[in-house]
């Protein structure tokens, strides 16, 4: 009888061990197919409107779902001129570029360049010049040209863009016409430009899913990493290691298209100061070059303009927006386009999924299957992309992999499709051709498809 018991009871605590051995399988290995191929729910929306990207992560309880409400009322505020009547949404400026977060992240999605009237909606210019290797801002203008300023204050400057056409073939005899943009600037309030001042267009990216981009654990962006190309697979991407301003820590950047901001809270008041002319703790001076004087005299809104609590709301608001998940991806053109995907050497640099780790002040980030398609490195995108403007220890030519998800819903979100940093792409394909240097040979490997391949890998990426 004693010996029964023993076997029964070994039987059933091996089989507690197999259940338990099979659900950390399906619950944690990222290699499992069935795991791999899902996004978890709970932190992703599957919707085809045009508020797509603005959906809350649907684990928030109540208490955070009202932050999260605050945070997004604040996003879409319009902040106005010191002295005004209302004291907690004064200090815009004095120069800036737009008067709201939304302003250039219109339905927390994507900008785009100017229309064919000219007007800078949802993208800026960036300013740099590099003396000796290190790089420094135009000493008129700063790091951006703000066109725009409040009342009594002249703004810094007007850019037009003119594109020139480049025609690029395909193997099967197809082609398509690129547009590479030409920046001229006009109506600057301070001289010209230094000699040296090269200048950058960026699009507004978009802004969900960031809180659990900030989760990824640092050691899985660097396994990805082979600065010398140590594989020999022509791919050589670099995490962009910077020194996080609220911290004060050298982190690896995850945000901005060249990965100069580690932290959410450095990436929302970064932007608060350069886009907006917002003071903050973390960035307490005006935006004003030592040139500007009118800009320097004005009153501000309060020592700082934005405070915490507001940056509080407006950080949980950006962490816990949900990124969308993939649709329609039980389609045989679905899972097709994504082999070939795969097959032309995409995902090489587009990493699909990560498992988040820790996240210190949202647990429902933490411990998540995501698929950002990002290894989030610095790579040499070639002479094609290389405006000349490098920022931190970025080169010129060095670009963060931008993240694919949500790529497919922009048409339906912003009512565009322009693509990369300036949005000269005017579709995903073309996007795609823009690739040189680390990326040619995707590039290369997409074009000697057939145009019924083509379509497959586009369909696949438009499911994202």
């Amino acid at each position: 009888m004693g010996s029964n018991y023993s076997r029964i009871k070994t039987f059933y605590k091996s089989l507690i061990i197999f259940i338990a051995i099979i659900l950390f399988f399906t619950t944690n290995n990222i290699s499992s197919k069935e795991y791999a191929d899902r996004m978890d729910k709970e932190i992703s929306v599957k919707r085809e409107t045009r508020e797509s990207f603005a959906a809350p992560i649907p684990s928030l309880d109540l208490n955070k779902m009202r932050l999260f409400t605050g945070g997004r009322h604040l996003f879409r505020r319009s902040w106005t001129p010191a002295p005004s009547s209302v004291k907690s949404l004064d200090g815009l400026g004095p120069v800036f570029n737009r008067v709201s977060c939304s302003g250039c992240h219109v339905k927390d999605g994507r900008g785009r360049p100017p229309k064919k009237d000219g007007k800078f909606r949802s993208m800026v210019i960036k300013l740099s010049r590099t003396e000796k290797g290190e790089i420094y801002p135009d000493p008129n203008y700063g790091y951006q040209l703000n066109d725009k300023s409040i009342l009594g204050v002249p703004f810094e400057g007007k850019t037009s863009i003119n594109y020139k056409i480049v025609n690029q073939e395909f193997d099967d005899g197809a082609s398509v016409k690129l547009s590479k943009p030409i920046y001229s600037f006009h109506s600057l309030s301070f001289g010209q430009l230094h000699e040296d001042t090269k200048s950058s267009g960026r699009v507004a990216p978009v802004v969900f899913g960031l809180g659990l981009i900030e989760a990824i654990k640092e050691e899985d962006i660097l396994k990805n990493a082979d600065p010398k190309d140590i594989d020999k697979d022509g791919i050589s991407g670099r995490a962009h290691e910077i020194t996080d301003v609220p911290s004060k820590n050298i982190m690896i950047g995850k945000f901005g298209w060249k990965a100069t901001r580690a932290s959410l809270l450095h990436h929302i008041t970064g932007a608060a100061s350069q886009d907006m002319g917002l003071t903050s703790n973390i960035f307490p001076e005006t935006n004003c070059t030592q040139t500007q004087k009118a800009c320097l005299e004005q009153i501000d809104g309060g020592d700082p303009e934005i405070s915490d609590a507001q940056i509080e709301r407006l950080l949980v608001y950006m962490q816990t927006l949900a990124p969308p998940r993939q649709r329609r991806a039980k389609e045989e053109n679905i899972i097709q386009g994504q082999n070939l995907f795969k097959k032309v050497g995409c995902e090489n640099c587009h990493t699909a999924s990560y498992v988040t780790g820790e996240h210190p002040n949202h647990p429902e980030l933490s411990n998540r299957v995501i698929k950002p398609y990002s290894d989030f490195l610095l790579h040499d995108m070639g002479k094609g992309l290389d405006d000349e403007v490098g920022e931190g220890k970025a080169k010129s030519y060095e670009w963060k992999t931008p993240p694919l998800w949500g790529i497919g819903l922009v048409k339906i979100v912003n009512k565009h499709t322009r693509f990369l940093h300036d949005g000269r792409a005017k579709s995903i394909e073309e996007a795609i051709l823009w690739h040189e240097g680390e990326g040619l040979r995707a590039k290369n490997n997409y074009m000697s498809l057939s145009l019924k391949n083509r379509k497959k890998l586009l369909d696949f990426l438009n499911s994202l």
